[in-house]
C-alpha cells in the first residue's frame, strides 16, 4: 500500500493480519531518503492516521445520510446556477435532472432523509419554473428569447 503526499507516493507497509482501519503504530514508512525524510515519514503517519479516522467516521454514518449529503450538493449546484444574475437554465436543468434521478431512482430506500430530499427536489423545480417564466416574460418585454 502507498500513501500520496505532496512529495510523491510513499510506500506504507501494514501487518497483513491486521483487519483494523487504523494504521499500525509500528508500520515502517519508507521516506525519500533526503534530509526531510523524518519529517516526511511523520507527515505520512499523520496523514494515514487522519485517513483511518475519516474512514471510521464514514463507516459509522448511515449510507442514506451520506447519499443525502451528495444529493444536497446537486440541489446547491442547481440553486447556484439558478440564482446567478444571469441564470444558466441548461446547467440548472442538468443539476435538477440529476437530483430527480437520484431521488426517484432510490425511492423507498433512503429512509428518513427521503422526505427531505423529495421536498428539496420539489422546491428547486418550483424555483426553476418561476425564474424561467420571469426571464421569459422579461425577454418578451425586450423582444428577445430567454437563454
Amino acid at each position: 500500500m502507498s500513501l500520496w503526499t505532496p512529495d510523491g507516493e510513499v510506500p506504507v507497509e501494514r501487518n497483513p493480519a491486521e483487519n483494523s482501519a487504523e494504521p499500525s503504530q509500528e508500520a515502517p514508512i519508507a521516506g525519500n531518503g533526503g534530509p526531510d525524510a523524518e519529517v516526511d515519514e511523520e507527515q505520512a503517519r499523520q496523514m494515514a492516521q487522519a485517513m483511518a479516522e475519516s474512514r471510521k467516521q464514514i463507516l459509522e454514518t448511515g449510507v442514506g445520510t451520506l447519499l443525502a449529503n451528495h444529493a444536497m450538493g446537486m440541489y446547491e449546484l442547481a440553486a447556484i446556477h439558478l440564482t446567478a444574475d444571469e441564470p444558466d437554465f441548461a446547467e440548472t436543468r442538468l443539476a435538477i435532472d440529476a437530483l430527480k434521478l437520484f431521488v426517484e431512482g432510490l425511492a423507498g430506500k433512503l429512509g428518513e432523509v427521503e422526505e427531505t430530499l423529495t421536498e428539496a427536489l420539489h422546491q428547486i423545480q418550483l424555483g426553476y419554473v418561476q425564474r424561467f417564466n420571469d426571464a421569459k416574460n422579461a425577454a418578451a418585454a425586450e423582444g428577445a428569447p430567454p437563454s
